[in-house]
């Protein structure tokens, strides 16, 4: 750039929410519709620009999501700051790239307790857009209609070293040949299919692969999902998603629904009792159907007992 040259203008920067919820079955992310999208397209996440009158980035995405879902955030944690060139296409809420300039999004997880949302935005299972990553009833079906059609994207490839390559990341990140489910690496999967051109985003035909985000949201989600996914392990988050008592049967069906994977009962209950992470209080309950259960709570001094406090998952599944 010569010294006459204009300067380049400084990147636009938005701010996007991953709000995450769950039930005891399903795991919920928070969404809204978004304005000026194509058709399949207009529903995203919380979003909206940094502005002068903000005094902190998460000052400011907690003002854009309480304007428009009127939900109240709790834990929150920066996630990624997403800032490819002209990676928005058009529309309202978020700083857009034009003539090539960057426009970044600084994304961030929230975890919640549901709550009746405001205005327009609607709770959706986060399986709706990754049907492919529950794996509670088995492998999913909809991951045997879409092998076939990763295998030929493999084959496409215009050389044996890239047919190769293709087949590998198929493998590691699918599980197949032997190498294990890893529920963590969600955006690996996702960024792996959308080179496919097997996403609506990319130009599939078919929402197979679950339906799309406005924007790059889904890709977020995916990230979103693998934090949680992995931070479940190592810090009790999950207890962030929790009523204040619940059961320790509704405590593994929670976790379960975050990770897409069965648990086994009583190693879970082990897992939980050895990590010192819940207490007994003096009330039963008769909700779940069969003898009343001793309800739980969380035990915050677990927080200072140890560095890493988690739920220390298994993090590898036959494909």
């Amino acid at each position: 750039m010569s010294e006459t040259d204009p300067p380049a203008p400084a990147p636009q920067v938005g701010l996007a929410a991953v709000i995450l919820a769950a039930t005891l079955d399903e795991p919920r992310v928070l969404t809204v519709p978004v304005a000026g999208q194509p058709e399949g397209r207009a529903e995203g996440l919380p979003a909206g620009p940094l502005e002068p009158a903000h005094p902190t980035l998460e000052r400011g995405l907690r003002a854009w999501v309480e304007r428009q879902t009127g939900q109240s955030l709790g834990y929150v944690e920066q996630l990624y700051t997403f800032g490819d060139r002209n990676r928005r296409p058009g529309g309202e809420g978020e700083a857009q790239g034009e003539g090539g300039q960057h426009a970044l999004s600084v994304a961030y997880l929230a975890l919640v307790r549901e709550a009746r949302p405001a205005a327009d935005s609607v709770w959706q299972s986060w399986y709706r857009y990754f049907p492919y990553e529950d794996r509670r009833a088995g492998r999913p079906a909809g991951l045997d209609a879409l092998s076939p059609r990763l295998e030929a994207w493999a084959e496409s490839a215009p050389d044996p070293e890239e047919r190769r390559r293709r087949g590998d990341r198929i493998g590691l990140t699918f599980g197949a040949a032997g190498s294990g489910w890893n529920e963590e690496r969600v955006l690996e999967r996702y960024e792996l299919l959308f080179e496919a051109g097997l996403v609506p985003e990319a130009g599939a035909p078919d929402t197979l692969a679950g339906h799309a985000m406005a924007f790059d949201h889904r890709r977020m989600l995916a990230t979103a999902l693998g934090r949680l996914r992995g931070k479940i392990k190592y810090r009790p988050v999950v207890f962030e998603l929790m009523p204040p008592t619940f059961t320790l049967g509704q405590l593994q069906r929670v976790v379960e629904a975050l990770s897409g994977i069965l648990l086994h009962k009583q190693n879970f209950r082990r897992l939980v009792a050895q990590q010192g992470l819940v207490e007994e209080t003096e009330a039963v309950t008769a909700e779940t159907g069969g003898r009343p259960a001793r309800l739980m709570r969380f035990r915050r001094e677990v927080l200072l007992e140890r560095p890493a406090p988690g739920l220390r998952l298994p993090s590898n599944r036959a494909g």
